[in-house]
């Protein structure tokens, strides 16, 4: 009887040894579940920022044609035309206006932070000589710049990309107002242009004063005929080119970040399965191990019973 007692005993401390070994084993699947609940949700939200970049960058790609052929004509007109416009008046810099434009939402790389640190050493630069104010698109724009001291005069925070084109035209209206007025000397903004899908591009550019090169060839051609005169025309079509330049900004730079979504949701899904599969391994090498080990105790025990 006294070889099977220390056998039995031998059993019962091996199972208590398996037990404590049990929690380490616990956690690892607890965590493995975890990862794979995160990979569903990263690839849910890749899924919608593809379609959602399908839609945005159809947009943009279509409007571009537009968008870009503005300026040119607005440059051929300005050499037409002599009395000025109140937006093509150009004054010394000294207060500026400028608007950022970022995401509502994280979750897509480096898409805010770059932008905003360029943006703000962009105005720190100009605040050197100069009055800096800002009007913020974005939430990730307002939690970033209410903690500098520039003040801000405008901020549309809530639902960013459910701006619609009449708010955008109230943003443009209040932009223009404050140059017509005097009370800023240029306009700036600072936004993520739509490149590619792999990387914006990060853009600053002079919303206003207005001031388009005038060249010699354009002087020298066939002046028109202006119907109605061409003082109504450049009323009506000077701030319609300055609402346009804000629905472009605003376009770019949602397609842009509806990418940057997109790529960076596509690489946490591919970093959790690598992590899903080193989990998995170290669970079975530890499994093995203890398998192993438990396997060598109980012959140990055995050849021990049969010697005695």
């Amino acid at each position: 009887m006294k070889p099977l007692a220390r056998l039995c005993k031998t059993l019962i401390r091996n199972s208590k040894r398996t037990k404590a070994k049990m929690p380490a084993l616990i956690d690892l699947r607890r965590r493995i579940r975890s990862v794979r609940n995160t990979q569903q949700i990263t690839q849910a939200m890749k899924t919608v920022s593809t379609a959602k970049l399908k839609k945005s960058q159809r947009a943009v790609l279509e409007g571009r044609p537009y968008w870009h052929n503005l300026p040119a004509l607005l440059t051929r007109l300005t050499c037409w035309v002599e009395e000025e416009h109140p937006l093509l008046l150009r004054r010394e810099e000294k207060k500026i206006e400028g608007v950022v434009i970022t995401s509502d939402k994280g979750l897509c790389g480096a898409f805010n932070s770059n932008l905003l640190t360029r943006a703000l050493s962009f105005f720190e630069e100009k605040a050197r000589q100069r009055e800096v104010s800002l009007v913020l698109i974005g939430k990730k724009a307002v939690n970033f710049f209410k903690r500098y001291y520039f003040p801000i005069d405008r901020v549309h925070a809530d639902r960013v990309d459910k701006l619609g084109a009449q708010d955008l035209k109230e943003i443009a209206q209040y932009l223009m107002n404050l140059y017509i007025l005097s009370r800023r000397d240029a306009i700036y903004i600072v936004y993520n242009e739509f490149k590619s899908i792999l990387s914006p591009r990060l853009t600053i550019t002079r919303l206003l004063p207005l001031s388009p090169e005038k060249s010699d060839e354009a002087q020298d051609l066939w002046l028109p005929d202006w119907d109605p005169e061409s003082k109504i025309i450049f009323k009506f079509l000077l701030p319609l080119y300055i609402e346009k330049e804000i629905l472009h900004c605003f376009f770019e730079s949602l397609a842009a970040e509806h990418a940057s979504r997109m790529m960076a949701m596509d690489n946490a899904t591919k970093n959790a399965e690598e992590l899903i599969l080193d989990l998995i391994l170290i669970l079975n090498k530890i499994r093995q191990a203890s398998i192993t080990k438990e396997l060598l105790e109980i012959m140990t025990a055995v050849e021990a019973l049969s010697k005695s």
